[in-house]
């Protein structure tokens, strides 16, 4: 049988991601990779808690399967905190491995003179109970005032986030919450407010606090279709309507912005924390 490395297949190349615990970190840092790779066509599997030489022999054997089923050899990227459930994975899987861990951990060790924990889970120990309460709070406070639920304690947001419907917003406000502990708002601009040409009264006082999300008409169009067909609010007229109102009000009353299309999560929020100065706020582990 050949096997083929080509990343040029019709049929996706198998991508596993293996670890002895939750399985989180390794797919993080193995999406991180592969995205330098745009032309790559890849089909991912995770497969956490292999915690044991048997069920490390036993992945590795279906893995093996699937490269005898496709003819391709499977990337693996793997974290593996035990040093022996590591090496009987790796005795048996043919597939291309990528141990993350020691890739980092083997140097550091030999730099800094000492051994690391080898202990499974410590990438989501919870090592702060402040910033942990921090991050609980500010996801409460996150999801109370999603989409302009309730005005109600808007000054004690850190970012009220504003744009038309559909924008990014709420994702992006629980992304701040959960990974920054960030209390974040986030506020709908309604054609109302255009008609007006204000902003609404309860963001007036707290307008220091404003970010703005834009995005392309085409593709608001689209992200509207799907939840309502064939509606106004949904035809590309509207969207690009909106979008140029939304802006030219945002860009008059000095809102900061950026356009949410081609963007991560990731990124808007780090161009918020810059834009806003909260760079105190460390990601929380």
């Amino acid at each position: 049988m050949t096997i083929s490395n080509s990343p040029n297949q019709t049929a996706p190349r198998p991508v596993f991601i293996v670890s002895d615990g939750t399985a989180i970190t390794a797919e993080t840092l193995a999406q991180a990779v592969l995205t330098q790779f745009p032309n790559l066509n890849y089909e991912q599997r995770r497969i956490p808690f292999i915690d044991s030489v048997e069920k490390a022999t036993a992945t590795a054997d279906r893995i093996n399967q699937v490269q005898e089923r496709t003819g391709m050899r499977p990337l693996v990227f793997s974290t593996f905190s035990r040093k022996t459930i590591s090496e009987a994975f790796c005795e048996e899987c043919t597939g291309y491995v990528t141990e993350l861990f020691r890739s980092f951990v083997n140097p550091l060790e030999e730099e800094l003179g000492m051994e690391s924990s080898h202990q499974v889970g410590e990438t989501h120990r919870i090592r702060n109970e402040e910033n942990y309460d921090r991050r609980i709070a500010a996801i409460d406070y996150t999801l109370t005032h999603d989409d302009g639920q309730t005005d109600y304690g808007l000054e004690e947001a850190e970012v009220i986030l504003v744009g038309v419907s559909r924008s990014g917003k709420t994702p992006t406000s629980l992304y701040l919450a959960m990974q920054f502990g960030i209390k974040t708002a986030n506020y709908p601009l309604i054609p109302e407010d255009f008609e007006r040409g204000t902003l609404p009264e309860a963001l007036q006082s707290v307008k220091d606090k404003l970010f703005g999300l834009t995005i392309a008409p085409e593709r608001l169009h689209d992200i509207r279709n799907e939840r309502r067909p064939n509606s106004h609010y949904a035809s590309l007229e509207n969207c690009r309507a909106e979008i140029a109102a939304c802006e030219a009000m945002m860009n008059r009353n000095g809102i900061s912005y950026l356009s949410s299309t081609t963007k991560s999560i990731e990124e808007i929020a780090a161009t918020i924390i810059a834009t806003l100065h909260l760079e105190k706020h460390e990601r929380i582990g």
